[in-house]
């Protein structure tokens, strides 16, 4: 499995299904009918993509447009843009002060403000409004159903498949263990360099 195929799958699973719940499913089962060699490479492209997106000016970026700062949530937040398929995805992680643009975050910032505006009506289906956060964790768990299924062994096994060659994911982050997002650490209290960096994003901020 090449790169264009990951990103294949990752899109046709978003076309051909309406929840995450189903999505997951639809990917896992996909997977489980190819051979194991293309779970692991399914799986390779997954690490490598998340690693892309572990970065410190994506992580301010997750900070300052959704005032969230927990490094599970980050991680979480990476798969769902990865689940926004690959043009948007690559357009964020090459200029994650791009995030400010996209509909789908345009819209989850008005459903926000909703929210707090007691005179609008809010969703009432808990259901509806998980399916609207800007977080997908259980994507990053289909290569490890597929493993298991295919092969009957511990899903551990994939990870031990990936490390053989050569590919370490950045994700969970622990920074007692020194695991942060790769790039220059910088101040976010410092609007200076917030507009330097992620100028779409602090002028959004200044509104």
């Amino acid at each position: 499995m090449d790169v264009d195929e990951f990103w294949d799958l990752i899109e046709r699973s978003g076309r051909e299904t309406d929840t995450r719940r189903t999505r997951v499913a639809w990917l896992a089962d996909e997977l489980s009918r190819r051979p194991v060699e293309e779970i692991i490479d399914y799986h390779i492209w997954w690490t490598t993509t998340q690693n892309r997106g572990c970065t410190i000016d994506m992580y301010a970026a997750y900070w300052f447009v959704f005032g969230m700062g927990s490094l599970d949530g980050f991680e979480y937040f990476v798969n769902w843009l990865v689940g926004l398929g690959r043009e948007t995805f690559e357009a964020v992680s090459d200029c994650p002060d791009r995030l400010i643009e996209l509909p789908q975050v345009l819209h989850l910032l008005e459903l926000e403000e909703s929210y707090a505006d007691s005179t609008k009506l809010r969703p009432r289906d808990p259901e509806q409004m998980r399916e609207e956060l800007p977080e997908f964790e259980s994507l990053a768990y289909v290569a490890y159903d597929a493993y298991e299924r295919v092969t009957g062994q511990n899903p551990d096994g994939l990870n031990e498949a990936v490390d053989t060659r050569g590919v370490s994911g950045e994700f969970p982050l622990v920074p007692t263990l020194g695991s942060v997002p790769h790039g220059e650490g910088w101040d976010f209290d410092d609007g200076q360099e917030l507009a330097r960096r992620l100028p779409r994003i602090a002028r959004y901020r200044d509104q």
